[in-house]
């Protein structure tokens, strides 16, 4: 059972956005980035159908477009994977790695988050738990609870 963490690809900066911050779209390079994703997660998912969960937020949708694209895969949202919702993701990342495969785009904040239950789960990461944008945690497991984790750089 896997889980890919992503983290949303490169957005327009927060300070020149004006309006609702949850609509802010990726920029030139985060839409790269997000056309990256499928050969970068190629590995992992290959032709399996896996559930593909993001934030509701604009560029967390995006990043996973290509993807789902390809796949044919629709992207349903999860409140729990929304800014500021750390603490609610960690409730739910049992039941997210208790999937054969699961894709999953947040923020930031959630992803270090997630990745501190993970040390806390006695996993070395390998590094420090952060991830920059466009990123990707792999992090494996079963019925036993978390084996591994592992990181892959954001493509382009």
């Amino acid at each position: 059972m896997t889980v890919l963490l992503v983290r949303h690809a490169r957005a327009g900066r927060r300070d020149r956005w004006k309006g609702d911050d949850r609509l802010r779209p990726l920029s030139k390079k985060g839409k790269a980035q997000a056309a990256g994703l499928p050969e970068l997660l190629a590995p992992w998912v290959g032709d399996a159908e896996p559930a593909l969960l993001s934030s509701s937020w604009s560029r967390c949708v995006e990043t996973l477009g290509p993807l789902s694209d390809q796949l044919g895969v629709a992207v349903s949202i999860d409140d729990a994977l929304a800014e500021g919702m750390g603490p609610k993701a960690v409730d739910a990342f049992g039941g997210w790695l208790g999937r054969r495969l699961v894709v999953l785009c947040t923020h930031g904040d959630v992803v270090e988050a997630l990745l501190g239950s993970v040390l806390e789960a006695g996993v070395d990461l390998g590094g420090p738990a952060s991830a920059a944008k466009g990123s990707v945690w792999v992090i494996e497991g079963g019925r036993g609870g978390i084996r591994s984790a592992s990181y892959l750089p954001p493509p382009a």
